[in-house]
């Protein structure tokens, strides 16, 4: 029973990569409508700009936006947009499930984003928790497990090559049991650009069905 209860609010309280997986994403934009224009895709970290594991994410960026009637360009100076992401996950939370009686409690700290190289705290988000969270709690029941969540986070700018004017920012963020980038960043992506460019100032849930497994 006390291990029905505890798979019961892991279940709960993240979102792995074999259940849908669900992101906040928050967007601020004013794209013209697509025509066509040339884009080219660059690392906002210097650091990942030429890597493989970067590269193949920046396929699936290109990739959606030549969807929404964008057109990648070759190179850079012959783009008319250029697009800048990046992308992370946290070092993980441990969360404490204590039963019987459902008392589960949380209230630990951060383990700050790695972006490979580059390092930014991270962040306390009542939109996946909700209220409630931030304390040890319980029914008296004895019995104390912990788990780890992981949080990860994509952004995304697309300025204009000429003039450097910022036309969208967007974030989407999305806990999992897991911090396997190969994992999380398509998800990530296909979060992003799902209703995109989306309503300026606005931040949605969004959910991604599983992935299907690839031969």
């Amino acid at each position: 029973m006390k291990k029905l209860l505890i798979a019961a609010a892991a279940a709960l309280a993240v979102s792995g990569c074999a259940e849908p997986f669900n992101a906040r994403v928050s967007r601020f934009q004013q794209l013209p409508a697509p025509q066509g224009q040339s884009f080219y895709v660059q690392a906002a970290d210097p650091a990942q700009m030429g890597g493989l594991e970067f590269s193949q994410y920046a396929n699936l960026v290109a990739a959606e936006l030549t969807r929404q009637g964008y057109r990648q360009a070759a190179d850079p100076a012959s783009a008319e947009l250029v697009v800048k992401f990046r992308y992370g996950v946290d070092r993980g939370r441990e969360k404490v499930v204590s039963s019987p009686g459902f008392g589960y409690g949380y209230g630990f700290p951060y383990g700050g984003f790695y972006w490979r190289r580059a390092f930014v705290y991270g962040f306390y988000d009542p939109f996946f928790y909700g209220p409630g969270f931030g304390g040890f709690g319980g029914f008296g029941g004895p019995d104390v497990r912990s788990y780890t969540v992981y949080t990860s986070e994509l952004r995304l700018e697309i300025d204009r090559a000429d003039s450097g004017q910022r036309l969208f920012e967007g974030t989407a963020r999305a806990q999992s049991d897991t911090d396997d980038l190969t994992k999380l960043v398509p998800n990530l992506v296909e979060a992003m650009f799902t209703g995109f460019p989306g309503n300026s100032g606005q931040t949605v849930k969004i959910t991604v069905a599983p992935q299907k497994k690839r031969a």
